[in-house]
């Protein structure tokens, strides 16, 4: 696995493939840039801050349970009430409180990559968590970002914890409607 530092040497190609590896859909589409900052934010254990990912070996293969929805994976979240079921396990939602409570709990803020952006409309929606370098990223509001969300019919996918217990940021957003090319 390549650390945070590597993939910036890396090419455009090799981070797609890295990217598909950690889970993530639609790389086809994705730019450098936003290819490392998808990477960065699976990555963000290597920074050394207790209780990020620190690797990418965790039970989502065991989580897939497509049931038609459209390649989902994990355990669908209806309310803020729900959680895991083991530490570890992949959940997903669309349900706004839950993504916003899950965001505060790790203190980040709603956030865009600079520069993908489609005309007036966001481009690739993020959180910022404190400690990991957004300064490459763009903070927007809840009502912006949760807009966007929902125009493009995203699915959250998130962690609460690593299958160590500690707290995970990992996070994919994901469009089920969307074939990958």
């Amino acid at each position: 696995m390549a650390s945070v530092a590597q993939y910036e040497g890396m090419t455009v190609d090799q981070l797609r493939r890295e990217a598909r590896r950690h889970g993530v859909s639609g790389t086809s589409r994705m730019r450098k840039h936003e290819l490392l900052e998808v990477l960065r934010s699976s990555e963000g254990g290597e920074t050394g801050r207790s209780g990020a990912r620190d690797d990418r070996s965790d039970d989502r293969s065991d989580d897939r349970s497509d049931g038609g929805r459209g390649g989902a994976r994990g355990r669908e979240i209806r309310s803020r009430d729900e959680h895991e079921s083991r530490p570890g396990e992949t959940l997903w939602t669309t349900d706004h409180d839950v993504i916003r409570a899950w965001a505060e709990a790790r203190g980040a803020k709603p956030a865009t990559v600079p520069g993908t952006e489609h005309g007036d409309r966001l481009g690739v929606l993020t959180f910022d968590f404190p400690g990991f370098g957004g300064e490459d990223l763009r903070e927007v509001s809840w009502d912006e970002w949760f807009r966007t969300f929902d125009e493009r019919g995203l699915r959250f996918i998130f962690q609460e914890h690593t299958r160590d217990g500690n707290d995970s940021n990992f996070f994919r957003l994901e469009n089920p409607n969307r074939d990958e090319g």
